[in-house]
């Protein structure tokens, strides 16, 4: 509706979308946009001004706020996400987050550029296209290896923030993990898959 209020704005030389260029119903419509602040509708005076200008009676006439034209700039730079695959492609595997480790690994995406070990490539692709699951409160992604230890390495760095529940639980359910290489000290990534399969959860996580 903002949209189309902002086009027809644009063809109009008094910068007012007239009742005789919109139907009724997208009228109605623009009462909600007039509640939120997004778009005025002309008063008495206005629309007499208008109505000598056109000779004929006007009876509505509507224009965007500047709010609304924020909204309608801001709805159109918004990245749009699209549908995840249907099956993972070759080389990746499902892989289901907890909210918890799903917005640490968003923290970890939103950094990307300040970070000396950035997350790997296509990560960010995969975290703005996941699909929430209500049944199991999961965000599901199809992940490969590599996005998989990058994943490990941005709940390393939460964990270094405090909370080892989100790393601690990722490595439980697929087998990767950060930890100091015992003779670089370097963080590393650590494949333990048989972690998901014999060890169970610890008490609190």
């Amino acid at each position: 509706m903002l949209e189309v209020l902002h086009e027809r704005e644009q063809g109009s030389q008094h910068g007012w979308v007239l009742d005789n260029v919109v139907p009724d119903s997208f009228q109605q419509s623009v009462e909600s946009a007039v509640r939120e602040g997004l778009a005025e509708l002309a008063d008495r005076e206005t629309r007499a001004e208008l109505s000598a200008h056109h000779g004929r009676p006007i009876r509505w006439a509507a224009r965007l706020t500047p709010y609304g034209s924020d909204a309608r700039v801001y709805a159109r730079a918004r990245p749009v996400d699209e549908p995840g695959p249907e099956g993972p492609a070759s080389g990746e595997q499902l892989v289901k987050l907890r909210p918890a480790q799903m917005a640490a690994l968003r923290v970890f995406i939103s950094i990307a550029g300040e970070l000396t070990s950035p997350p790997a490539a296509g990560l960010a692709a995969r975290v703005r296209t996941a699909g929430f699951s209500r049944a199991d409160n999961r965000w599901c992604l199809y992940l490969t290896e590599n996005q998989m230890e990058s994943v490990a390495y941005g709940l390393y760095l939460h964990m270094l923030g405090g909370s080892s529940a989100e790393a601690n639980r990722f490595a439980r359910d697929y087998g990767v993990v950060y930890r100091s290489a015992p003779v670089t000290r370097q963080p590393t990534p650590v494949v333990i898959r048989a972690l998901s399969e014999s060890v169970q959860p610890a008490r609190g996580d």
